[in-house]
Parts: C-alpha cells; sequence; structure tokens
C-alpha cells in the first residue's frame, strides 16, 4: 500500500507526518517540561527533517507548548503551518476543563496568537467537548451554530486562514458544511477505536484532511489493543520495525486525507516517527 506524501489544510500543503507538541510539556501535558533544551532540540530538529505542519494548543501546558515553539522556531519558516486548537482550559490541578462559549473561544484564540508570536494560524480546530475527553457528544445545535460564528469571524478577520473541528460527530461535520469550508477534523481514530469512521468517510468525500488523535490508542486506556495487535506485531517483526511504527502506517494508510501528527520529547523518537511516512506495508496487511 503507498498513498500520496502530502495533503491539504486548507490552502497549505503539507507532508502527511507532523508534528504534535502535546507531549512538550511537563508530567499531564501540564508546566513546564522536564527538560527544556531537550524540547527545544526536539521542535528545532523537526524543522530540520522536513516537518511542515505542527498542531499545538494554548491548554496544553497551559501556554509551554506555544511558547516552547516560539522560542525554538520563530521567526518561523515560510512553509510552516501552524495550526492550534480551542474550546477548552485547565485548572490549578491541571484538569481538563470546557471553555465552550463564543467569548471563551475568541479569548483562547486570541491567547494563541500571542504565545505563538504570529498575526495568523494555518488553521484552528473548535473542540467539541464531552464528558469523556475523546468521546464525541451530541449536538448541541444553537451552541454549535454560535461557537462556528466566532470562527467564520476569526477567519474574515484574517487571524485564521482555515477552521477545524475536534471531538465531533458525524452531525457536526454536515452542519458546518452547511455554513462554511472546513479545511481540517481531528477526531480518536486506530486500529481499535474506529468509531469516527463517518466522520473519516465525509471527510475523505469533501476533501478534509483527518487528523487522527490516539492512533495508538488512548493514553489513558490500562492495556493497548493496538500496539499488541498480533497482526501489527508480525508486521513489525517482518519490517524490522516498531509496533508503534507500524499501527502509525496502517492508520496513515487508511486513507490519502489523514495527517499524522506524533508527538514526543525525545529527538530519537522524533526520527522514529518521522520514518513512519517511508514505510510501505504488505498488501496482505487487513485488519
Amino acid at each position: 500500500m503507498s498513498l500520496p506524501q502530502t495533503f491539504q489544510i486548507g490552502s497549505h500543503t503539507v507532508h502527511r507526518v507532523g508534528f504534535g507538541a502535546m507531549q512538550l510539556p511537563g508530567p499531564g501535558v501540564f508546566g513546564p517540561p522536564r527538560d527544556h533544551e531537550r524540547a527545544i532540540a526536539v521542535l528545532r530538529r523537526a524543522i530540520e527533517l522536513g516537518v511542515d505542519h505542527i498542531d499545538t494548543a494554548q491548554i496544553y501546558g497551559p501556554a509551554v507548548a506555544n511558547e516552547l515553539i516560539r522560542e525554538a522556531l520563530h521567526p518561523y519558516p515560510e512553509n510552516l503551518a501552524l495550526v492550534s486548537k480551542v474550546g477548552g482550559k485547565r485548572d490549578d490541578q491541571a484538569n481538563w476543563l470546557p471553555a465552550q462559549q463564543p467569548d471563551e473561544l475568541r479569548r483562547d484564540l486570541e491567547q494563541n496568537l500571542r504565545t505563538l508570536d504570529v498575526d495568523q494560524l494555518a488553521a484552528v480546530n473548535l473542540r467539541v467537548f464531552a464528558a469523556e475527553l475523546a468521546v464525541p457528544t451530541e449536538v448541541d445545535r444553537p451552541l454549535f451554530e454560535r461557537q462556528l460564528d466566532t470562527m467564520i469571524a476569526a477567519r474574515d478577520e484574517g487571524l485564521i486562514a482555515g477552521i477545524g473541528l475536534s471531538n465531533i460527530c458525524r452531525e457536526h461535520l454536515e452542519i458546518a458544511l452547511e455554513r462554511t469550508e472546513i479545511a481540517c477534523v481531528q477526531n480518536a481514530y486506530n486500529l481499535a477505536d474506529r468509531s469516527s469512521q463517518p466522520v473519516l468517510e465525509l471527510c475523505t468525500e469533501r476533501n478534509i484532511a483527518f487528523v487522527p488523535f490516539f492512533p495508538l490508542g488512548s493514553a489513558f486506556a490500562p492495556d493497548n489493543p493496538v500496539l499488541g495487535h498480533p497482526a501489527i506485531r508480525r508486521v513489525a517483526g517482518e519490517l524490522g520495525r516498531t509496533p508503534a511504527q507500524i499501527a502509525s502506517a496502517w492508520t496513515l494508510n487508511v486513507a490519502p486525507n489523514v495527517l499524522l501528527i506524533p508527538g514526543t520529547s525525545s529527538v530519537e523518537h522524533l526520527e522514529e516517527n518521522l520514518a513512519v511516512a517511508e514505510i510501505e506495508l504488505p498488501a496482505d496487511l487487513a485488519i
């Protein structure tokens, strides 16, 4: 199986394997990194290796991931697509809390722009907050319409180039597409959890980037059926790769519009993650 190496996030053409900044802050995505210089080195090495898509959020730290990105990479390469998200906040105990009202979305967006020191972001994902972190909620249409109004206004002002959505169901996307173009969607998706398949299929049909989080299984799950899957382990052994690389390659090959944003705080792991783009899976890997 072999698919194109690039895809579009709105008007930006990017490599299909980018970098996610979620692991740069301290434990629990809260506070400063364990090793500041190591975090900076990872970001700079990512750019050296051709990464042109970095996913981040003001909620990571909070602000820590954005500030590390700015310190390491500003002034940014012209081809770098910085993508962030709005819709959540953290309290002093590091809890993840909703911040879903239009004024909160706008404030979150402006904080992203300030901490990254940019005038415009390639895209910003409106994360629909649910009781469970990676389980899309039912549509609250009146609120969702107001949220879309906020995102459309930000795009019309030039603060964002594209509108993204995260943690949504297919109905969210259908409603949004009645109103505006959508640049990307971020939902949980992996070998063991394909509940977002209807969303992925609509994204593929409409040429929208689909950016899965938890591609190796939930970081919060007690066990990991993805990395332990017999077919994944078999192919990893045959190709001399890690199970994580094969599972990531499987996700990348699900559709041509899938973009990966693996994160790490290690240069060695970064290089392993980016090598996924080079893996050609055997045609008989049907899981």
